[in-house]
């Protein structure tokens, strides 16, 4: 056995209660329902992982995914961390439907590997671009009222780019974004529809915001995952950039985005694919032509911190939306990358430099 052999597998549920409801076009969640994974290897080494399903969005929930890593975390056991790649495409063969668990077992593997190793996580994409970077902050669909007090309470933390959750109710939307518009100065917006919209009705939204003056630095996910011909019709009429984020849950889906001219950037999601996957998708998006965009479910630092270490490993990515720690109760990691108000400062140590300590009800594979 080699000192990269992984000899436990270690996963529990975790509960983090949303400060404010998170409500999206497709649904509204109050606790994020996550499992952490803790992998350890023959010389000691440990890594950690985050499964953060979002049955809204993804259609995993959490019971199926603590069912998936039952069977996958047995799967890992005496193999050899080095081969992450390698493992990486076997989860996938055996659970397609299952990207949270395969994300938070894949985070947890290369997590080990990178301490084994004695290297920063982002290291070993590459380290490209190490600086400090900015990321915005999502206002959920909520009232005109309890909308500009969210963003109030955020502008005066130095954000500056809201990405507002849209897609329920047009006229709606568009008064929201107005309020806050009439309220803070010198701020930009992202409308994320998570699928809400009609062509009809996004064209209307962006010619709402667009006659109160408004700066909408891009359409996200405006429109059904499958229908890329509006898309292409509402990055066309609007000449409003348009990132594609349930549009594209593999490397298949990028192409498809691609080739029909459906959008300007790919939102590249862990969750959605697995950490391996969402590399190669990454650097397809480069290679296109396309922008880079990067976010998350609700996930605690240690998925965010697996993401952001893709930001700062790979380079080329423009917009960050790696915010959903700041909109948790608590935060129930140590160590890692910290925020200074929308400032994200990278880690030094190896790893993600961080640690969580184990849940009452652990599932242990050895």
């Amino acid at each position: 056995m080699g000192l990269h052999t992984i000899t436990k597998v270690e996963f529990w549920p975790i509960d983090v209660p949303i400060t404010d409801p998170f409500v999206v076009a497709t649904g509204a969640r109050v606790m994020a329902q996550n499992v952490f994974v803790r992998v350890t290897l023959k010389n000691g080494a440990q890594g950690h992982g985050e499964a953060a399903p979002f049955p809204e969005v993804g259609g995993e929930d959490r019971d199926a995914c603590l069912a998936a890593m039952k069977q996958l975390g047995k799967m890992l056991l005496d193999q050899s961390a080095s081969e992450f790649k390698t493992i990486a495409e076997l989860l996938k063969e055996m659970a397609p439907t299952h990207p949270a668990a395969r994300c938070g077992l894949e985070t947890a593997l290369i997590d080990a590997f990178c301490h084994a190793s004695n290297i920063p996580l982002w290291k070993l994409w590459g380290g490209a671009d190490v600086r400090e970077r900015q990321t915005d902050i999502t206002i959920p669909i909520a009232d005109l009222d309890k909308t500009v007090s969210l963003a109030r309470g955020w502008y005066s933390k130095g954000f500056r780019l809201f990405k507002m959750k849209v897609g329920k109710n047009v006229e709606h939307d568009i008064r929201r974004l107005e309020a806050v518009h009439r309220t803070l100065p010198g701020i930009a917006f992202i409308g994320d529809g998570n699928q809400g919209f009609s062509r009809e009705d996004c064209l209307m939204f962006a010619k709402g915001v667009n006659q109160f003056g408004g700066t909408m630095v891009l359409l996200e996910q405006p429109v059904v995952r499958e229908d890329l011909d509006s898309m292409a019709a509402i990055r066309r009429e609007t000449g409003i950039p348009v990132a594609a984020d349930e549009a594209v849950r593999s490397l298949d889906d990028a192409r498809r985005v691609v080739e029909q001219g459906a959008a300007d950037y790919i939102n590249i999601k862990i969750m959605k694919t697995g950490v391996m996957e969402a590399a190669d998708i990454a650097s397809f998006t480069l290679k296109c032509g396309l922008k880079l965009m990067i976010g998350g479910m609700i996930e605690t630092r240690i998925a965010m911190g697996c993401s952001f270490s893709l930001v700062l490993g790979l380079g080329g990515f423009e917009v960050l939306d790696l915010d959903t720690p700041l909109l948790l109760a608590t935060d129930p990691v140590k160590g890692g990358y910290c925020y200074n108000g929308p400032q994200l400062q990278p880690w030094q140590g190896s790893g993600l430099g961080m640690k969580a300590e184990p849940g009452k009800e652990v599932t242990t594979i050895e």
